[in-house]
């Protein structure tokens, strides 16, 4: 099987919506997705709606912002219940931080570019986890740029003058969180250098200590040279080693089915969260 645990739809920042997104990843041959919008989980209906169209196998997820000693750390929650008080609080909480940092980074970006809110909002989907890929799409419509990539690596670089940090919950109680919310905690791209710092390996060590499930070993953002030992890593703390996309639509260069998981990875994943009450099942393709 072809199986692709990280892509976004136009309810985070994604292009797509998830029926757009499900039809394309059954035309390039995809068998399972992993659906993890940012902070957010409404997308899942639509997206079950449409996996059961097409025949997809579908791992319902969320990637959930998180902060570590000034780090930015994503984690991937799989199969969580996505009614679970304790985590439907911090990521509504986040939401809403995400909201008043991008009313801020407005506030300085307006002192130099044509942007406001309502050019962000023409530019993003009907309740989408509003942040900065927004904003990069408000500057590309305003012909300030010619991408999101182009905005990052400038305007919107977390080095430059117009850049707000996000307050939000740090990894170690997020992993407890999606625990007792019956889901299963990967950390996305974990040696992603290229957006930032990245942890150090005492952190990682914290990190699995708390009950960290796994790591997204296979994704673009890792150097190659950083995988091998992730996987040793993985092996050795009994793991589960995920590859993936990590899908934007047109949002981003990344491919669907760029990297991908082990059908052995999945059946871990699987086999977890089974053991956790309270969680969601799987979508059968």
């Amino acid at each position: 099987m072809v199986i692709d645990l990280h892509v976004h739809t136009a309810f985070s920042d994604g292009t797509q919506t998830p029926s757009e997104l499900i039809s394309e990843a059954s035309m390039e041959g995809i068998d399972v997705v992993g659906l993890t919008d940012h902070d957010t989980t409404a997308g899942w209906t639509l997206a079950e709606d449409a996996a059961r169209v097409y025949g997809l196998g579908l791992v319902r997820g969320m990637e959930i912002s998180c902060r570590y000693e000034g780090i930015s750390v994503h984690l991937l929650s799989y199969l969580h219940d996505p009614y679970d008080t304790g985590l439907a609080e911090v990521v509504q909480e986040t939401r809403r931080a995400r909201l008043d940092r991008t009313h801020l980074i407005i506030e300085r970006l307006a002192e130099d570019y044509p942007i406001d809110m309502d050019a962000v909002l023409s530019v993003s989907g009907e309740d989408a986890t509003i942040g900065r890929p927004h904003i990069a799409d408000a500057l590309v419509a305003a012909g300030v740029v010619e991408s999101r990539t182009e905005a990052f690596s400038s305007i919107l670089s977390s080095q430059g003058k117009y850049h707000v940090s996000l307050p939000t919950i740090d990894p170690i109680t997020a992993i407890g969180l999606i625990r007792e919310a019956g889901g299963v905690s990967v950390f996305a791209h974990p040696r992603a250098a290229m957006r930032g710092r990245v942890v150090p390996d005492s952190a990682m060590t914290e990190f699995i200590a708390a009950g960290l499930d796994g790591l997204e070993v296979d994704h673009r953002d890792n150097p190659p040279q950083e995988r091998e030992a992730m996987r040793r890593l993985a092996h050795e703390h009994d793991l589960i080693v995920t590859g993936s996309s990590d899908y934007h639509g047109t949002g981003k260069p990344n491919r669907l089915g760029e990297h991908v998981t082990s059908d052995h990875m999945l059946a871990k994943l699987l086999e977890r969260a089974a053991s956790r009450p309270g969680g969601v099942d799987y979508i059968q393709g």
